[in-house]
C-alpha cells in the first residue's frame, strides 16, 4: 500500500492487528510468567539447585517433546476451524492425539525408558535423576489438557474472540498460584514434584473453561457459512504433519540443551541457572510467539500484508529495547537474587546469559511473522524445513561449544538459541519470498 493511498474502511488498520494481537500477547505473557513463578518458589524449597536442575533439565524437556505433536493445534484451529464441520471435525482428531500422547507420557515416565532418556541420552547428574521422575509422572494430565484449550483457543481466535484467550490463560495462573502456594506452605513436597503436579492441574482447569467459555460463541460456529472446502482427514493431515513435525523437531532444542550442558563443566549450576534464565527468554518471545495467529487469522483482510509488517518491525525492536533495559539495569539482579532466589554468584551467571538471548526478542517477531505467512496459505513444509535448520544452526553451536570447553554450559546454550533463532528466521523469510511478494501488490 502506498503513502498516498486512503485506507478504505474494510481494510486493515494498526488498531485492529492490536486489537488481535493484544490479547494474544497478554495471554502468551501470562503462561511466560508461569515458569520463573514456579522457579522462585522451588529456590525457596529444600535441596533447591537439585529440584531446579530436575525441573529444567529433566521434567519441563521431556514434558514438552512428548507434547510437541499438538503445540501447533492452535495454528491449525485458527487457520481450519471455519464452520460447525470443521469445529467437530478437529475436536475428535484433537481429543485422539491427546490420548495417545497421554499413553506415551506415561509409558516414559513409569518404565525403563525414563532411565535410558535421562542416563543415557541426557546423562544428568545422577541426583537429579529421580526428583524428575516424580515431577514428570505428575505431569501426566499436561499433554491432552493443552491440545484441547489449544484447539478451542484457535476458534476463539477464527470467529474474533480472541480476549477469551487471555481469560483461559487467567485461569490457569490462579490456579498455579494456588496449587504452589499450598505446597509451599506444606514445605514437605519437593520442588520438582511440586512444580509437575502444579503444571497438570493448572493446564487441566485451563482446558476445563475453554470448554465452558466456547459455548458463549457455538451459535457463531455454526452459523458460519460452510466452508467451500470442507474439511476432511486428508486435507487436515495433509495440512497438520509438517506443523507436527515441526513443533516436535523443533522443541527438541530442551533435551539437546540439557544433554550437551550436562556433558560440559559445572552441569549442575548450568542445569539449575538455565532453568531460571529460559523463563525470562519466553517472556521476551512471547510478543512474536503471539504475532502467529494474528498474522493467520487477519492475513484475510485487504490489504493486510503491509500493516502486518509495519507491525513487526515496531514490536521487534519495543520488544528488544525492554530486554535491553532489563539486563542493563538493577532489575535483572532484583529478579534473579530475590525473585529466583539465587545465590549472588548464580545471578551474575543467569544475568550474562540472560544477555546473550537478547536478540532472541527481535528474531522471534520475525519468525512467528514469516510463519504466519505460510501458514495461512496453507503451505505448511517451509515451516518444517526451517525447523531443521534451527535444530541445524543449534547443534552447531552446542558441539562447537562442548569440544571447545573455553565457556560454561549455560553460555553455550544461550548462544547457540540465539543463533538458531537467526538462522531460522532467514530460512522463513527465503521460503516465504514469493507469497509476500505477491501479498505485497496491493
Amino acid at each position: 500500500m502506498n503513502a498516498t493511498q486512503k485506507i478504505t474502511p474494510d481494510q486493515l488498520t494498526i488498531k485492529k492487528v492490536l486489537i488481535t494481537w493484544l490479547p494474544l500477547a497478554a495471554s502468551w505473557l501470562l503462561m511466560s510468567i508461569e515458569l520463573p513463578t514456579i522457579n522462585a518458589i522451588i529456590a525457596r524449597l529444600p535441596n533447591a539447585e537439585v529440584n531446579l536442575a530436575a525441573y529444567g533439565g529433566v521434567v519441563f524437556p521431556i514434558a514438552l517433546t512428548i507434547e510437541a505433536p499438538v503445540i501447533m493445534l492452535l495454528a491449525a484451529s485458527t487457520a481450519l476451524s471455519r464452520d460447525w464441520h470443521s469445529y467437530q471435525t478437529l475436536k475428535k482428531i484433537t481429543l485422539w492425539m491427546g490420548i495417545i500422547l497421554v499413553a506415551v507420557h506415561l509409558l516414559v515416565a513409569v518404565t525403563p525408558l525414563y532411565d535410558f532418556i535421562v542416563n543415557v541420552i541426557l546423562q544428568v547428574p545422577e541426583e537429579v535423576v529421580e526428583p524428575g521422575r516424580v515431577g514428570l509422572l505428575y505431569m501426566t494430565p499436561w499433554t491432552i489438557a493443552i491440545a484441547y484449550r489449544r484447539f478451542q483457543q484457535g476458534t476463539m481466535i477464527r470467529f474474533g474472540n480472541s480476549k477469551m484467550v487471555g481469560e483461559t490463560t487467567a485461569i490457569r495462573l490462579m490456579v498455579d498460584v494456588i496449587v504452589l502456594a499450598i505446597g509451599f506452605s506444606l514445605g514437605s513436597i519437593p520442588g520438582a514434584a511440586l512444580a509437575g503436579l502444579t503444571q497438570g492441574i493448572s493446564v487441566s482447569a485451563e482446558a476445563v473453561y475453554a470448554g465452558l467459555r466456547i459455548r458463549k460463541i457455538r451459535h457463531q460456529i455454526k452459523e458460519a457459512p460452510p466452508a467451500e472446502n470442507p474439511l476432511t482427514l486428508k486435507r487436515f493431515f495433509a495440512f497438520y504433519i509438517p506443523l507436527a513435525l515441526t513443533s516436535s523437531l523443533w522443541l527438541l532444542w530442551m533435551p539437546l540443551i540439557s544433554g550437551t550442558v550436562s556433558r560440559m563443566p559445572s552441569p549442575l549450576e548450568s542445569l539449575a541457572v538455565w532453568s531460571v534464565v529460559t523463563g525470562l527468554i519466553f517472556m521476551f518471545r512471547t510478543p512474536g510467539v503471539a504475532y502467529n495467529e494474528a498474522v493467520v487469522a487477519l492475513l484475510e483482510e485487504p490489504c493486510a500484508y503491509p500493516v502486518l509488517r509495519k507491525f513487526a518491525r515496531t514490536t521487534a525492536f519495543v520488544t528488544a529495547g525492554l530486554a535491553g533495559i532489563v539486563v542493563a539495569t538493577p532489575l535483572a539482579n532484583l529478579w534473579f537474587t530475590v525473585v529466583a532466589n539465587l545465590p549472588p554468584d548464580r545471578a551474575t551467571t543467569a544475568r550474562t546469559t540472560l544477555a546473550i538471548a537478547i536478540p532472541i526478542s527481535i528474531f522471534s517477531v520475525y519468525v512467528h511473522f514469516f510463519q504466519g505467512v505460510i501458514v495461512q496459505q496453507e503451505k505448511t513444509r517451509p515451516v518444517a524445513e526451517a525447523t531443521v535448520v534451527f535444530l541445524l544452526a543449534l547443534g552447531a553451536a552446542l558441539i562447537s561449544g562442548m569440544v571447545a570447553e573455553v565457556y560454561k554450559g549455560v553460555y553455550v546454550a544461550a548462544a547457540g538459541y540465539t543463533f538458531a533463532h537467526l538462522a531460522q528466521g532467514l530460512w522463513l523469510m527465503l521460503r516465504s519470498r514469493r507469497q509476500r511478494q505477491t501479498l505485497s501488490a496491493c
